[in-house]
């Protein structure tokens, strides 16, 4: 798994969409006083039901590799002249 160069940022972006994704569709509201890995991995799992991304391997669903799921599921939804998208050299 190679780390994306913006991981942390991508995460907290994919967080804040995946909050009014999950209230539009009627599922959950994220709280101020929830976790930020309940927030991955209520989220992750939301996705992977919704079938917008592909499942980890039994086994592996640990947070960090929910996290690199959900930064690279967010690095998709983004412009490709996005900020969070360019390398910065």
């Amino acid at each position: 798994m190679m780390k994306l160069k913006h991981e942390a940022e991508l995460v907290t972006h994919a967080l804040r969409v995946g909050a009014v994704y999950a209230k539009k569709r009627g599922v959950g509201v994220f709280e101020g006083t929830d976790s930020a890995k309940s927030k991955i991995t209520y989220l992750y799992r939301l996705l992977v039901h919704d079938k917008l991304i592909q499942p980890l391997a039994k086994g592996k669903e640990s947070e960090p590799n929910m996290k690199h799921k959900l930064a690279l599921w967010m690095s998709r939804q983004l412009p490709p002249d996005h900020p969070l998208l360019q390398a910065d050299d």
